[in-house]
């Protein structure tokens, strides 16, 4: 690595080698190269004047790309692909007069794009899926331990810690849909000519329609795909890439919700992420265990959900057929955000599969709130045993009141059941309290729940996506 000069850390720090292969430059190149093939050989099917031996030579350099010469010819001609339809020329001599016949530049540009983005969503929906399986093991394993439920971030009712992790599957169970649904509709540019009118081709063709469009299908079906836009400018709909980066920033929401929880847990000292042993929390206080992976997801997944809407500016200011303000601002925004939702979801794996649970703390924090929620509990069976229900509500008021301040202005321990114990009004549930203030009935339908939720919504996901499971996270540094 060439210290000299800035590097981008979506590369160096946070994205997979794999991610950051898919959008090489290598791959790019060597698309167009396959592109230019599938359409030689295609119009040559068709009845143009193009020989197997152009095809073969072609094909002997598909993979073998001349890059310097490329970047030589491209600070001639100023233009990149004509630069590679030389270097490729250069190298399959004879050729040379039939590469890139008829199209236009967006014929390489756009598709191998499409293929690329393809590609990416395919890695992105491999590790989504290894999180979720990982969370579902991780809610079925913790599915019956209670733990305080906060709204406003306030203590409420309880909940478990298995059915709050089926709160983070659910998002991701959303995402997955959504990302499945754009793969769905994914479609080519296909091979449209310049402003997506054919006429090239049309041309080539001698005015023959049915060649025209039997040309777009034999390409198309060579690259391995099936649908293609029906109409295009000379480039596909800028607004396939708003709603990519939709699908995108959703994904990163979901994970950016799930790095705050656990932030915040792991400030309870309820929950906390994996720490290694040789890991530094902080340069100065040697004892810290900093939340630095869900950080991490915070960070990056705050920068994925800012891209949209570039990507719906870029859209709405595609003058008439095409303008090319998009060309540089798209070689930066689509890469990076798929190089950074990969980092994210590299340390969302990581941090889902080794969640530390600190259950001793978390029954002590509900020790804390459960006898303020066991009130109405508690008074209830006093009138179930004759009790009047207006007076025993207004001294479990004053009870109530009495430890509220003694936990808030004193700063002791709550001490709501001492009191009650104490108290001649509530002497029919003397011998029930203990009884009354197991938290597991408090805790609703909270296990169900999350078996319910995992065995209808989430494990049909995973056994579609079986062959991808197993999926480890890599936090590089």
């Amino acid at each position: 690595m060439d210290n000299s000069v800035y590097q981008n850390p979506l590369v160096t720090r946070y994205a997979s080698k794999e991610m950051a292969r898919n959008f090489s430059d290598e791959k790019r190149f060597k698309l167009w190269r396959k592109l230019w093939i599938a359409l030689a050989e295609s119009e040559m099917e068709l009845g143009l004047n193009i020989t197997a031996r152009q095809i073969d030579e072609m094909k002997k350099y598909a993979e073998d790309i001349n890059f310097e010469l490329a970047e030589k010819f491209e600070k001639e001609v100023r233009h990149d692909v004509m630069a590679h339809v030389k270097a490729f020329g250069s190298q399959a001599v004879s050729a040379m007069p039939i590469i890139h016949l008829g199209a236009t530049s967006c014929y390489v540009d756009c598709n191998s794009e499409l293929i690329i983005a393809a590609d990416a969503l395919n890695i992105i929906k491999a590790k989504l899926v290894n999180v979720m399986e990982k969370l579902a093991n991780f809610a079925l394993k913790y599915k019956d331990l209670p733990a305080l439920g906060f709204t406003h971030l306030q203590p409420a009712q309880l909940t478990t810690v298995g059915k709050r992790a089926t709160l983070w599957l659910q998002d991701l169970t959303m995402d997955y849909h959504n990302l499945v649904n754009l793969q769905d509709s994914f479609k080519l540019r296909g091979v449209k000519g310049t402003t997506g009118t054919q006429a090239s081709f049309m041309e080539l063709f001698g005015g023959d329609e049915e060649k025209v469009k039997l040309l777009e299908r034999k390409v198309v079906e060579k690259l391995g795909y099936e649908k293609v836009y029906g109409v295009t400018g000379q480039t596909y709909p800028r607004k396939f890439d708003y709603n990519m980066l939709c699908v995108l920033s959703q994904i990163a929401q979901s994970a950016y919700k799930f790095s705050n929880d656990i932030r915040i847990l792991q400030n309870m000292k309820e929950i906390e992420e994996p720490f290694e042993k040789s890991q530094i929390g902080s340069s100065a206080m040697a004892y810290k265990r900093n939340p630095m992976r869900c950080e991490r997801m915070g960070s990056l997944a705050r920068f994925v959900i800012s891209l949209p809407v570039n990507c719906a500016i870029t859209a709405g200011t595609q003058w008439f057929e095409r303008t090319l303000d998009d060309s540089a601002n798209r070689r930066i925004v689509i890469a990076q955000a798929f190089l950074a939702l990969d980092g994210i979801l590299n340390i969302y794996m990581n941090v889902a599969e080794n969640l530390v649970v600190y259950d001793k703390v978390i029954a002590k924090h509900i020790a804390a709130e459960l006898p303020f929620m066991a009130t109405e509990n508690i008074m209830m069976e006093c009138v179930k045993a004759g009790g009047n229900r207006q007076e025993l509500h207004e001294r479990i008021r004053v009870l109530s009141m009495e430890a509220g301040r003694n936990v808030k202005a004193e700063g002791k321990e709550n001490n709501l059941i001492e009191l009650i114990r104490n108290d001649k009004n509530f002497a029919a549930v003397h011998g029930k309290l203990d009884e009354i203030l197991d938290a597991k009935k408090f805790i609703g339908r909270a296990p169900s729940q999350t078996v319910e939720f995992i065995e209808s919504e989430v494990k049909p996901i995973l056994e579609e996506n079986k062959d991808v499971l197993g999926r480890k996270g890599e936090v590089n540094v």
